[in-house]
């Protein structure tokens, strides 16, 4: 069988139907210097067990990563992720690809949601939380876009040590609104607070930060919160919601919106993805925030249930007053977040914070970090070779050394970022170091 089983007689009907002479027609919009002319060389067709078997000698070039001792990055980590997650996300109840649209028919998902928007509000000091973002860029971005809502300002001030993936979907969201960007640089891996005083004025809605930021400095976000607070924008901070097992919450230092990448919370690596987007900030924004909220009330009889409290996704047929556009099933990712917060609870999730930043320190006092700002559990080191050839050289010997920080900041060209988490071993981080070290 074909794989599209449509015959040349189905393919004319269908033209006829919407009105086009030729399938050239139906694609006009499409400029031609981008349509493939050239034949698909395919191969031969397979059958089915030939193509099992081509298939899984492909997958058995992909190296395993438990194989790997992995010292990545820069917004996605290796933390363990507990057996029990696994078992309870393929629950015939949770597991579907899609997000649950019609929430309010199941009580057991609803609660799963309330569940976790406490729990994200216990983590980050927070009075509201969603349920929930994409991811951590996306989070960030719709935090920009809030503050400029509230404000009814323009312009975002972002610093440059923020994840340069979150500034890339910051300024693709901004560049239809007509919002303004304005990024400023860093010093010794910090914010250099006199370049943020100097940009942010009352015509800016929000200064977005970022603690740890990209390069693992903890950033001073008090005097930065005082900075913002003083012409009228609102504070966004991202976080690592693991750092917070140790660093101050959030809402402690004054933030006003608080977003984070969830993955490190009950969820792997993968090959990037899926991940979960944090969102959280205080009860005056509640109508402004997006995505769906979950809360408690009482039917006719006192029975205490949960209801969906504010919706205001386009599926429910707001179309441009939407606050949020999520189809992927993130409530899943939400679950696996709400599971493991609930596995560690407030002292597990203190340990594997205080593991991590021991761990790293420890290999930090062998290998001499580039800043000398204080960091949680990444940071930046200068290389004596090429860092994209240390990290194959080093991949090809069972570690994943870091990021090159080369393509992402041209200063830092000759610069590796290394993550040091709870799992990592003394003989791993030793390994690492002897090979930096050389």
């Amino acid at each position: 069988m074909p794989y599209i089983p449509n015959t040349d007689a189905n393919r004319a009907d269908m033209l006829k139907r919407i009105g086009v002479k030729s399938f050239d027609e139906l694609i006009a919009d499409i400029p031609a210097e981008i349509r493939c002319r050239a034949e698909l060389k395919l191969p031969a067709a397979l059958s089915e067990m030939e193509a099992v078997k081509h298939l899984e000698s492909l997958a058995a070039r992909n190296a395993p990563a438990a194989a790997q001792a992995s010292f990545l990055g820069g917004g996605i980590y290796d933390h363990y992720v507990p057996a029990a997650i696994g078992h309870i996300l393929s629950r015939s109840e949770f597991y579907t690809a899609y997000t649950p649209y019609q929430a309010e028919v199941s009580q057991g998902t609803l609660q799963v949601i309330y569940e976790f928007q406490s729990l994200v509000c216990a983590l980050t000091g927070m009075d509201v939380a969603n349920a929930s973002m994409y991811d951590g860029a996306t989070a960030l971005a719709e935090s920009g876009l809030l503050a400029c809502g509230h404000t009814r300002r323009t312009q975002l001030v972002v610093l440059r040590s923020v994840n340069p993936r979150y500034r890339e979907v910051l300024a693709t969201y901004c560049r239809g609104l007509g919002i303004e960007i304005v990024e400023t640089g860093w010093r010794d891996g910090q914010a250099d607070l006199d370049a943020l005083r100097a940009a942010v004025s009352d015509k800016t809605a929000g200064v977005l930060v970022q603690h740890p930021n990209f390069l693992g400095c903890l950033e001073p976000v008090e005097e930065i919160e005082r900075i913002a607070h003083q012409h009228g924008a609102l504070f966004c901070v991202s976080v690592d919601p693991i750092s917070l097992g140790v660093l101050k919450q959030p809402g402690a230092y004054g933030a006003d919106i608080v977003t984070a990448e969830g993955q490190p919370l009950g969820l792997s690596q993968g090959f990037g993805g899926p991940l979960l987007g944090l969102f959280a900030a205080k009860q005056q924004f509640l109508r402004m925030m997006p995505g769906r909220i979950v809360g408690l009330t009482t039917d006719a009889a006192g029975r205490e249930g949960a209801v969906l409290t504010m919706q205001a996704r386009e599926q429910h047929i707001r179309r441009e007053k939407a606050t949020s556009n999520i189809c992927s099933n993130e409530a899943l990712c939400a679950l696996a977040a709400a599971v493991y917060l609930s596995l560690l609870g407030r002292e597990g999730l203190k340990r594997v914070a205080e593991l991590c930043l021991q761990k790293s320190h420890y290999l930090a006092e062998r290998v001499k970090p580039a800043f000398p700002a204080p960091f949680f559990k990444e940071f930046a080191v200068k290389t004596r070779t090429d860092p994209g050839s240390l990290i194959d050289r080093l991949g090809r010997e069972g570690i994943a050394a870091g990021v090159d920080l080369g393509p992402r900041y041209r200063e830092l060209s000759g610069h590796l970022l290394v993550a040091v988490t709870e799992k990592r071993t003394k003989s791993e981080i030793d390994r690492l170091a002897a090979a930096l070290a050389g």
